[in-house]
């Protein structure tokens, strides 16, 4: 793939200029229309659409980030270290957004830059969303819906049962991620990838995605997982689930005082490394200004290399 990841890397450092440049004027929060942008590194899965969905795939920015909604075609984006850095490892990034959007750039580009700068090898997944309304306004006053519900949630007692959020079918969403593990083992020698090191790591929903893939997939062989700031309620761990990385804020709403999928792994026998830090809120990806959780990434690097996934495990 001569010059692939270059030609990307030119053209998400083009719209991340664009978003930023209009930055200050979207410090409220405001939802602005965005311009598609072009992905010409994005592999079509064919996985099919999205039934219902009659509105076609828009993007828009809140907080200078640009994002996704209405995809009903799923793609896989590779980010491919430079040549001679690779180690063989390669993560699926799975973007969060409630299943109605996707974080394209702040749990997406710049999470799979951060890995192919270690040497990994790092795909996003566009996985298929929930349909929206198809006007940006009405879109906007659905999203501030749901954030409310979510703070109402939060700021409910802690001795009263957490409100579960929407239960969503992932039948769709599974089936892009089995797509997209299939397309790495099929091209995992032109990509340099080592079977048994292949992980996904997911934030938000893209943690719900990554953890359903753990818990009900019969085709992907996750050598690894990391859900960062995702569900933390119980769950029925399999007897070969894979080692799995944990982060999340205390003051993040999805947290709530809760600890029980943590404590699922560890009562599973099953080893997990978790990370609560004392701010960070929901959604920072690699990091918001002045929060503790700013060095999670650092801690997820080391984390696969004490416990492997970055060496040749064939000696060669």
């Amino acid at each position: 793939m001569p010059d692939t990841f270059t030609n990307f890397k030119k053209i998400a450092s083009l719209v991340f200029l664009l978003v930023f440049t209009a930055s200050v004027k979207a410090q409220d929060g405001t939802i602005y229309p965005l311009e598609n942008p072009v992905e010409p590194n994005a592999i079509l899965l064919g996985t099919g659409g999205v039934a219902g969905q009659n509105a076609p795939e828009t993007w828009f920015r809140q907080w200078g980030d640009p994002m996704a909604r209405n995809i009903s075609t799923a793609t896989l984006t590779p980010f491919l270290p430079e040549p001679g850095k690779a180690n063989g490892a390669a993560v699926i990034v799975a973007p969060g957004g409630g299943f109605r959007w996707l974080s394209m750039g702040n749990e997406g580009w710049e999470v799979a830059q951060a890995l192919a700068d270690q040497g990994i090898a790092a795909f996003v997944l566009k996985y298929r969303l929930q349909p929206t309304p198809e006007s940006l306004e009405d879109f906007g006053e659905s999203m501030n819906r749901s954030f409310a519900a979510a703070a109402n949630t939060s700021n409910s007692s802690q001795n009263a049962a957490p409100t579960s959020p929407p239960r969503w079918d992932l039948t769709n969403q599974l089936e892009d991620a089995e797509a997209a593990y299939a397309m790495i083992v099929e091209r995992a020698q032109e990509w340099g990838v080592d079977l048994s090191r292949i992980g996904m790591i997911g934030f938000s929903a893209g943690a719900g995605l990554t953890m359903h893939c753990t818990l009900n997939s019969k085709s992907m062989e996750l050598a690894f997982i990391g859900p960062i700031y995702g569900g933390m309620g119980p769950v029925e761990v399999p007897a070969n689930a894979p080692p799995m990385f944990n982060v999340i804020a205390t003051d993040d709403f999805l947290f709530r005082g809760q600890f029980g999928v943590v404590e699922s792994w560890f009562n599973a026998g099953r080893p997990v490394e978790f990370h609560l830090y004392q701010n960070g809120g929901h959604g920072f990806g690699l990091g918001n200004p002045n929060r503790t959780s700013n060095r999670w990434f650092d801690a997820f690097i080391h984390w696969l290399d004490v416990n492997g996934f970055l060496n040749d495990k064939s000696g060669a």
